[in-house]
């Protein structure tokens, strides 16, 4: 396909914002999308400055809560209707496995239909799907099929949502920090989420837990009906939706610029799902029981929410995009130093060390924004969101499976010298297809319009 069109960036004033009801809706209908000024300084701050993204900012927080809740207090049901630890386990499998389908055959919903009733419809299906499994006498097959459908609306959600950041903040310096706000905040609920959800059952049951998943759903559906503007739709309804599904995708991964930024999106978090996923049994060669295997749980998540909050807070949007390719780099390479048979300790340091190189991440946004056709947005997010999750997927799956015959570090040190041959070569194939390199315009914290 011809290269993707460039989204500069535009240095027009931004016009008054248009009159709102008390809902926040624009009562003259449709907005146009504008850009926001571009930020004097280099922090999150202008990004709360923005109304819409607030709202999208605390339905975001709703859906985690609901959505760890959730994982947890199904496990528990499951487990205890069941007695069997794969069927419990089975639970947490399902989050993953659907992603690909839904994240190919229904990411043309994305751009056919206007983003704002995409992201209520989502969260009232997922609401629906909850509330299915309260259902007293639910059985097993019911709660399972419920929990992979959730899977599969979740990457139409992100990446409607993330293509709606585009409109609501631009394509520019705004729109990388409010990803990058989205990001911290799911690490955050990874850290925070297990034990709030766990406090919880022990004070009502799983089905009762269930009913707060339920209410978290519906309490984002109304953030984003009444906190977010509608929008138009990005593309017409001319085809079928898988067919148009299809043809998005190949669009999207016929553009070799487009292809190795999603390359460099999925890679380096196959790889660095290792240690997560050999955590019980690294713990266990440690000697550190089951408070060391939460530390080291945590440890990876702790690197990257401070590693996006000190580059998104500190570094200035040129220092972020002349560091992505270096970070991508290098983010790998201290699983390397498992050779060296680490204490707990210098463990946990290696595992925080590695989390914080994913900063690469904020520069990477900017790029894929800029890469893809507008029309196109939303199945690009779409795929990204679907890819990301079946490649740590897959990644956990490989890291087990290597272990069974290499043994567990020996595994972990693969996961990072091979994980960090790959990203060079990305990197390399990035900087040869324009990326990593200043184009006019880029050197200042600028927002672009879309």
């Amino acid at each position: 396909m011809p290269e993707a069109e460039t989204k500069g960036p535009t240095t027009a004033p931004a016009p008054e914002p248009a009159p709102q009801d008390a809902a926040g809706q624009d009562p003259a209908g449709p907005a146009t999308p504008v850009a926001e000024a571009a930020p004097a300084r280099s922090g999150y701050g202008p990004v709360f400055a923005v109304p819409e993204f607030r709202a999208v900012f605390v339905a975001h927080a709703f859906s985690l809560l609901g959505l760890v809740v959730s994982e947890i207090a199904l496990s528990v049901l499951v487990y205890g209707l069941t007695g069997s630890p794969l069927l419990s386990a089975l639970t947490f499998a399902l989050g993953f496995l659907p992603y690909l389908i839904g994240g190919t055959l229904l990411a043309g919903v994305a751009d056919r239909f206007p983003a704002r009733r995409v992201l209520v419809v989502c969260d009232l299906v997922c609401a629906g799907c909850v509330a299915v499994m309260v259902l007293p006498g639910a059985p097993v097959a019911v709660l399972l099929t419920m929990r992979a459908a959730l899977a599969l609306v979740a990457p139409v959600f992100q990446g409607t949502r993330t293509a709606t950041l585009a409109d609501v903040l631009g394509d520019g310096e705004l729109f990388v920090l409010g990803r990058s706000l989205l990001r911290i905040l799911s690490q955050s609920a990874l850290l925070a989420g297990f034990g709030t959800g766990g406090l919880l059952l022990t004070v009502v049951s799983p089905r009762h837990a269930l009913l707060v998943t339920v209410c978290t759903f519906l309490a984002s559906a109304v953030l984003l009906r009444f906190g977010t503007r509608r929008r138009p739709a990005r593309a017409d309804r001319g085809r079928a939706l898988v067919r148009d599904s299809l043809r998005g995708a190949r669009r999207v991964l016929a553009d070799r610029r487009i292809l190795v930024l999603l390359l460099l999106f999925w890679v380096p978090p196959m790889f660095a799902v290792a240690p997560e996923a050999l955590a019980a049994p690294y713990a266990e060669g440690l000697g550190a029981g089951t408070a060391g295997l939460g530390l080291l749980m945590c440890a990876l998540p702790v690197g990257t929410i401070a590693g996006e909050l000190f580059a998104g807070s500190r570094l200035r949007p040129a220092t972020r995009r002349r560091l992505t390719l270096p970070l991508v780099c290098v983010t790998l390479l201290p699983y390397a130093a498992y050779a060296l048979r680490p204490g707990l300790g210098w463990t946990l340091a290696l595992l925080v060390l590695a989390g914080a190189g994913s900063a690469y991440t904020l520069g990477l946004d900017q790029w894929f924004v800029r890469a893809v056709p507008d029309e196109l947005l939303g199945r690009a997010m779409t795929l990204n969101s679907a890819g990301l999750m079946t490649a740590q997927g897959v990644g956990m799956v490989l890291s087990g499976a290597v272990a069974e015959f290499a043994g567990v570090r020996a595994t972990l040190v693969g996961a990072g010298v091979l994980g960090s041959a790959v990203c060079l070569a990305l990197a390399v194939a990035a900087r040869r297809s324009g990326h990593g390199t200043a184009r006019a315009g880029e050197n200042g914290g600028d927002t672009g319009g879309r």
